[in-house]
């Protein structure tokens, strides 16, 4: 199959438990690389400036957190994707909607995103979710009578993950989740972004990591180099020498498989809405799970047929993206 083709064959994406989703995208963006680029190139959402907060971690690092709050009893957590941050066009649009839905919405910054370094040698993995454990059990102190979790990308991987470890122990107040563009399969789409055909993706992902690498590489030296950083091409290569020894993992494809939401999606108790375009240029075929003994009885899963990595661009007056209404409508339903 080319790379550039479809994800997954978008014709069959309505059979099984598997929805085709409602998105139409413009003439001109009928294209999952457009799809997913143009946002990141042109989007521009304007928001009140939030309350930021830093809070502690049981290892004496920090999180820093932006707070929209309007007096509100419900909260909804933002979880960004890799190398994002709480400010990228996509977090503040889903906050805006979310606002208008009549949520407080608190987005967070993964260890050392956001502009502010991490203390410990540790960053962050699409597997941490001792970090979004503390996030929400933070805010649920606030006295909110409901909450729920949103993520893109890697957030959304997380999102998933937590619900799946938490089971049947899920905080009675935590009423549903949304995820978009969920790698959900991570050695799959690790394959997927070592494609040359994903060259573009992969460069800058690396590039972005670079300077932390090398800051944490100037703390830590006893545990991070940076020899031969230039030669790594992909995240088999970048997995293999930081992540996995950093948090604990045996090999990159350790952490691969004991991070993967896919393994945890039948483990998830309250309802979890799944987004995944079939023209995703990130995700490989198993990013889109179609057997109900994969996704559980509480999880919808939607493939439209376009809408890219974290793309489903829309054009109205209200500015806001087809992910966001989404978002906000099936939200809508479980605090109805």
């Amino acid at each position: 199959m080319p790379e550039t083709a479809v994800a997954v064959d978008s014709s069959r994406a309505s059979s099984g438990p598997v929805r085709t989703g409602d998105y139409q995208p413009p003439p001109w963006l009928r294209n999952g690389h457009a799809q997913s680029i143009w946002p990141s190139l042109f989007r521009r959402v304007s928001l009140t400036e939030p309350t930021v907060e830093p809070i502690p971690t049981p290892d004496r690092d920090q999180l820093w957190l932006d707070w929209y709050r309007q007096g509100s009893d419900r909260v909804a957590v933002i979880c960004h994707g890799l190398e994002g941050h709480s400010r990228r066009p996509y977090v503040l649009g889903l906050a805006r909607a979310l606002l208008a839905e009549g949520w407080d919405v608190l987005a967070w910054n993964f260890r050392s995103c956001g502009g502010v370094m991490n203390r410990q040698p540790r960053f962050y993995h699409s597997g941490a979710t001792d970090d979004l454990s503390v996030v929400i059990n933070h805010a649920l102190c606030r006295g909110y009578r409901a909450l729920a979790i949103n993520g893109f990308s890697m957030g959304g991987n997380l999102t998933l993950q937590y619900l799946g470890e938490q089971g049947e122990r899920v905080d009675s107040r935590i009423v549903g989740a949304t995820a978009f563009s969920v790698p959900c399969d991570l050695a799959g789409s690790a394959d997927v972004l070592a494609m040359p055909g994903r060259r573009i993706y992969m460069s800058r992902f690396l590039r972005d990591l670079e300077p932390k690498m090398a800051e944490k590489a100037r703390r830590f030296p006893d545990l991070i180099s940076m020899e031969g950083y230039g030669d790594i091409r992909s995240f088999h290569e970048f997995d293999g020498r930081y992540t996995a020894p950093l948090h604990g993992f045996a090999s990159a494809e350790d952490y691969w498989r004991r991070s993967s939401s896919l393994f945890r999606l039948r483990d998830i108790r309250v309802p979890a809405l799944v987004v995944n375009a079939a023209d995703d240029p990130f995700l490989s075929a198993d990013c889109f799970p179609r057997s109900p003994a994969v996704l559980g009885n509480h999880t919808t899963f939607e493939v439209p047929r376009h809408g890219g990595h974290v793309g489903f661009v829309q054009h109205r007056r209200d500015g806001w993206y087809w992910s966001e209404r989404r978002a906000a409508g099936f939200l809508r339903v479980l605090v109805s």
